[in-house]
């Protein structure tokens, strides 16, 4: 059994061949294994809708938010400014107006 390397995209690793191609069945892309090229991949993040997200973009939230260790709600619509992008689980680094500083993911806002 051949090892396919993981998705260059998203990084899974449940790639399978369709002909000369490989392919990512959580994410769609496809790409030639002999076109990509190590360390040339640059990290995009997006919003809910696909939008590309950038530091300094203004964020509204897409759903109710609990905040752990509280019983207080940040709601939808809430507006979120001068957002910084980072790396790991929680992607977005800012400051809720009236919540104070906190991370959020990506799949959770929308871009204004």
């Amino acid at each position: 059994m051949s090892t396919l390397p993981p998705c260059p995209q998203c990084h899974e690793e449940f790639t399978y061949e369709d002909g000369t191609l490989l392919m990512c069945p959580s994410c769609g892309h496809e790409w030639n294994p002999s076109e990509v090229v190590a360390g040339d991949t640059v990290k995009v993040w997006k919003d809910a809708n696909g939008n590309v997200l950038q530091d300094g973009d203004t964020v509204t939230l897409v759903k109710d938010l609990k905040i752990k260790g509280s019983s207080a709600v940040v709601k939808v619509g809430t507006k979120v400014k001068n957002i910084r992008l980072i790396e790991g689980d929680h992607d977005i680094d800012c400051k809720i107006e009236g919540f104070g500083p906190m991370q959020l993911k990506t799949a959770f806002v929308k871009k204004v």
